[in-house]
Order: structure tokens, then C-alpha cells, then sequence
């Protein structure tokens, strides 16, 4: 089953994507970091993003999503970020990668748990803060870059799906898949 990613900086609509491509019938994965906030959030953790035991934390709900996603068959499947995001969170906060997290990206790169097409949503040129983001629109952009140069950096061809209404970065987002697998 192809997994495709979306991916891109916090706050730039790849879960109102993945919602509607659930809506039109396809397979998704939700984000980890999010449930991983939430749950740190709930726990009372202060600082749950120091350290790398969030990374890994968020690398265990990934890989159990993954395995659990593997049983929608032959048609389409899209994540809500994957491990490369989890590599790029690590060193945007500027931690090394755990052994586990390098693992899992050698994994993923010499792999074929993914297409080694991703889709980038780019920024909406603002980010609303919510309760797991706390994370201002400038350095939003500095994550956004950090994102893309470590999928580029380990083969990914990206898809820059632009800001727009939410129907046609999700139709584009559908045509692509379409396309790809001809």
C-alpha cells in the first residue's frame, strides 16, 4: 500500500488536508507530536518538549500508527507527518537524534515504508496557537525550512502543495497520487 506524507511547518492546514482526503474516502494517519503534547499536557509536564524522550515518545506513536495503517490494503494511505518530521522537530530544538530515531529514518530511507514522494504544504503566511502550538509564525519558517532541507537531504521528492483554499490543496494533493501511480 503506497504511504503518502504530508508534511510541512506547524500550523500550515496538513490535518484540515488529511481531514478531507478522509472525507473523499481515503485511508489517513494522524499526527503523533500532537497526542504526545496533549498527553504530556494532561500528565501536568511543564516541559515535556525537553529532552530526548519526547522525540522517542513521539517516534513510538509513529511506528504503532504505521504498523496499525498496514491493513488498509492496496489503495492510498496518507500520514500526517512521519519519523523525517520527528528528525527534523529534533533538530530544530536542538537535540541529537536518539538511535532509535536514526533507526528509524536509515529504515525509512533504504526502506519502502513510505513514497519516497511527499507532499510540502507550505505556510498560510500565519500560525494560530493552540494549546500544543506555541510556536510564533517566524520561527514557524525557520522550522519550515528545516523541514524541507531534511526531506531533501534524504531523497524525498516533495510536491509543494501552496497556500489556497483547503478543496484545491486537497484536490491537488489526490491528482498527484493519481498521477503517480498512473
Amino acid at each position: 500500500m503506497p504511504g503518502y506524507i504530508l508534511t510541512g511547518t506547524p500550523g500550515a492546514g496538513k490535518t484540515s488536508i488529511l481531514r478531507l482526503l478522509e472525507l473523499y474516502g481515503h485511508a489517513v494517519v494522524e499526527e503523533a507530536a500532537t497526542a504526545v503534547i496533549a498527553l504530556q499536557q494532561a500528565l501536568g509536564s511543564a516541559e515535556w518538549w525537553n529532552g530526548g524522550a519526547f522525540i522517542d515518545m513521539i517516534l513510538d506513536v509513529q511506528q504503532g500508527r504505521q504498523a496499525r495503517a498496514r491493513t488498509a490494503g492496496s489503495a492510498p494511505l496518507f500520514f500526517d507527518r512521519s519519523p523525517v518530521c520527528t528528525l527534523a522537530l529534533s533538530r530544530y530544538l536542538g537535540l541529537p537524534p536518539s538511535r532509535r530515531l536514526a533507526a528509524e529514518v536509515d529504515r525509512i530511507v533504504t526502506g519502502t515504508v513510505y513514497e519516497k514522494t511527499a507532499f510540502f504544504v507550505r505556510n498560510q503566511g500565519f500560525v494560530r496557537a493552540t494549546s500544543a502550538r506555541r510556536i510564533s509564525f517566524e520561527d514557524s519558517l525557520a522550522f519550515e525550512k528545516i523541514h524541507e532541507q531534511t526531506y531533501r537531504e534524504l531523497g524525498f521528492q516533495l510536491v509543494d502543495v501552496p497556500p489556497g483554499p483547503l478543496t484545491e490543496r486537497a484536490s491537488l494533493v489526490q491528482q498527484t497520487v493519481q498521477r503517480l501511480r498512473g
